[in-house]
């Protein structure tokens, strides 16, 4: 990495969310300490991200609880009235996020190129990122470092993982069979893969691999609905752990498994980011864009089929980023395209019968 002029005295970087972006957010911020550890930083996170990345040493973290409604606004805009910042990396362009930008006071307001631009992003800015396609949106947040003069040359997450977490990952994954984690559940549920398909999947591993199947997930009904349909199908006996973790105690839990098995969603990114293996499912959306950061090798890819069949041109004619998020797009992952990629997993990792 380069450092350019003066380091800056404070810098502001807005992204409340989701998980998996704000996972992508740490080796940016992790570039900054380390070029320039002098600088203040501030983030602006949501309530629940917090909990995730709010342990980092050395970052004033001012908390957005979106569902305070105007009192959440209000709480922003008092922790940063009468301070100004030398710059502003808006990483974020979804309307709620360029709204609360007018709590931040910065002379410089770095924000997306207009290609990836949206709910009049333009104008909660001034300064944009240099305009990219075919880019994983972590490249994409790190990219902001480059209006001040740095480069992002190495991805270092090392999100704090508290030893309560570990030690409670360690009660529920002993040192012994090799363990499948499912964390079937998006909050986009259109790429959520079926239940049977996701008991097949898990069975094969307990059967034929002799792994420990592991039920991930938050406390939510869903999520506790898709626990319960899985397990309803399958033949063998899971260990359940939905809702029964914290996001820390789930770090923890990935950095024990031999393969985290998901759609796109949060705990791919998060199971990523501690070392994990993932075997992610992906239709709806385009794992060069959004799969785990570190290694893909692992995934699906059915992202082009989805393009023809849904959109009827290959993906490399639809514009980067295109979600196709349509009913029964995740049909086009089978069973064998799980197993396959979990058995060439389980070779390269030594844990094949």
């Amino acid at each position: 990495m380069s450092q350019g002029s003066r380091p800056p005295d404070s810098l502001c970087l807005l992204r409340t969310s989701a998980l998996g972006d704000v996972t992508h957010v740490v080796p940016l911020l992790r570039t900054l300490q380390q070029v320039w550890p002098q600088t203040r930083l501030t983030w602006i996170i949501g309530k629940l991200e917090h909990r995730l990345v709010g342990d980092i040493a050395g970052i004033e973290f001012v908390v957005f609880d979106k569902s305070r409604g105007l009192d959440g606004w209000r709480a922003v805009r008092q922790a940063l009235a009468g301070r100004r910042f030398d710059a502003l990396l808006h990483l974020q362009v979804a309307l709620r996020a360029n709204l609360l930008s007018l709590a931040v006071r910065a002379r410089r307001r770095i924000g997306y190129d207009r290609a990836r631009s949206k709910d009049l992003h333009g104008l909660f800015v001034n300064e944009r990122i240099a305009a990219r396609s075919g880019e994983h949106v972590l490249d994409a947040m790190a990219s902001f470092l480059e209006p001040l003069g740095l480069r992002q040359t190495a991805v270092r997450w090392d999100i704090p993982i508290p030893d309560e977490a570990e030690a409670w990952a360690a009660a529920q994954l002993p040192d012994g069979a090799p363990a499948l984690l499912l964390s079937p559940c998006s909050s986009h549920v259109l790429r959520n893969w079926r239940a049977e398909r996701y008991a097949a999947a898990a069975d094969h591993a307990a059967q034929a691999l002799g792994m420990r199947v592991v039920l991930t997930g938050g406390p939510s009904a869903a999520e506790r609905a898709m626990g319960d349909a899985i397990r309803a199908r399958m033949r063998t006996e899971p260990l359940d752990l939905i809702g029964k973790d914290t996001l820390k105690r789930a770090l923890a839990l990935y950095r024990r498994a031999a393969v985290v098995l998901t759609p796109d969603a949060g705990p791919m990114h998060m199971a990523n980011a501690v070392g994990a293996k993932v075997l992610g499912l992906h239709a709806a959306s385009n794992p060069q864009r959004s799969g785990p950061y570190s290694d893909r090798r692992w995934c699906v890819d059915r992202y082009d089929a989805a393009a023809r069949r849904f959109l009827g041109k290959p993906a490399a004619e639809i514009p980067w980023g295109t979600k196709i998020e349509y009913p029964g797009v995740m049909d086009l992952v089978t069973v064998d395209d799980a197993i396959e990629r979990l058995e060439a997993l389980a070779r390269a990792q030594g844990f094949a019968r």
